[in-house]
């Protein structure tokens, strides 16, 4: 069982971050606007693990100083890091090695402000 089922990082502005996010994860999200209230782009993965999403529905607002999540980034989180400053984001912990058993983590601050972890074991 996981600890956490579904994740929602919130944009002020939503096509700006979808793009942030689909280039910086070297992926296509998935757009699921057929609500009124909420817009949402979804981060692909298998149709029973954890999910998520970049959402907008003009009452959530990013920021840096909440709840923090840590995107899979696979084998090395390297390549995702390099593309973080030309999406318009900005790198703020560099890739760091924890232990052999955990692997690395890294964060960066998003296009809308919000403040997100990567983590591999290599």
């Amino acid at each position: 069982m996981n600890a956490v089922n579904w994740f929602e990082i919130p944009s002020l502005d939503y096509e700006r971050a979808v793009r942030f996010y689909e280039t910086v994860c070297a992926t296509e999200l998935k757009r699921d606007d057929s609500s009124e209230s909420m817009r949402l782009a979804i981060f692909p993965h298998a149709e029973t693990g954890v999910g998520g999403c970049v959402c907008y529905d003009g009452r959530q607002k990013p920021s840096a100083d909440g709840v923090r999540i840590y995107l899979n980034a696979g084998d090395d989180l390297a390549p995702i890091l390099g593309r973080v400053a030309q999406a318009g984001g900005e790198v703020v912990m560099p890739k760091t090695f924890l232990a052999d058993e955990i692997g690395h983590i890294a964060m960066f601050r998003d296009s809308e402000g919000n403040l997100i972890g990567l983590h591999s074991l290599h």
